[in-house]
């Protein structure tokens, strides 16, 4: 292990405490958007089926009964696998499901080259008109909440509901968050702008460039 990976501290949900603990990294991190004082190391969230089924489970609970039917759950940062465990536990909850096939979509958009997100052609009726549930893993200022919302709206998709694993914002657009860990999960937890980070005011170098797929060490 080296000594970056040693300093993982691991944080319950204070809402959900039979959730496995989320796993952060002190330290002076930069994202697309923000510089941010922990990464929240979701890896294994997303990949050991345990865990995945344990978040899959928690979130799908937030949708089982909402008087509108979900036909569509669009996966971002890699949440393809937690997104199909949360379509089977609300089928298999009895959730009305209204389209021909009577069975959830899960699926991912494309991103372009400056991270526009869209679908193709044969994707596109999976999110037309549908009722759609935006998926993500982290995250820290709400832009690509924004992003994901923006491209429901191009595609006519209906935004009925948008779940993380960890959110630093309660709400974006007037629609609410529903995730499993906050910032009120981690003591101190903070994001800056990069020209008000108070690292970077004290010249203490980046660690590393992280996003919900990991990190690049510097």
């Amino acid at each position: 292990m080296s000594s970056f990976e040693s300093r993982i501290v691991k944080f319950p949900s204070k809402k959900y405490g039979s959730v496995v603990p989320m796993k952060a990294i002190p330290g002076h991190f930069v994202t697309n958007h923000s510089h941010i004082n922990y990464y929240i190391d979701l890896t294994t969230m997303k990949s050991r089926l345990s865990e995945v089924k344990q978040c899959a489970h928690v979130l799908a609970q937030q949708y089982a009964h909402i008087p509108v039917p979900i036909d569509t759950i669009v996966c971002l940062d890699g949440t393809e696998i937690i997104g199909a465990f949360m379509a089977s536990e609300l089928e298999s909850a009895g959730h009305t499901i209204h389209n021909a096939h009577k069975s959830i979509y899960v699926i991912t958009p494309e991103r372009t080259a400056n991270s526009q997100l869209f679908f193709r052609e044969n994707v596109e009726p999976m999110v037309r008109g549908k009722n759609v549930i935006l998926l993500l893993a982290s995250v820290t200022t709400g832009i690509s909440i924004r992003r994901g919302i923006e491209c429901m709206g191009y595609y006519g998709g209906l935004i009925r509901g948008v779940a993380t694993l960890f959110s630093a914002v309660g709400q974006m657009d007037g629609i609410a968050v529903n995730t499993i860990f906050t910032k009120e999960d981690i003591p101190g937890y903070a994001s800056y702008d990069r020209t008000t980070c108070p690292f970077c005011q004290k010249n203490v170098p980046v660690e590393a460039i992280v996003n919900s797929f990991g990190y690049s060490k510097l």
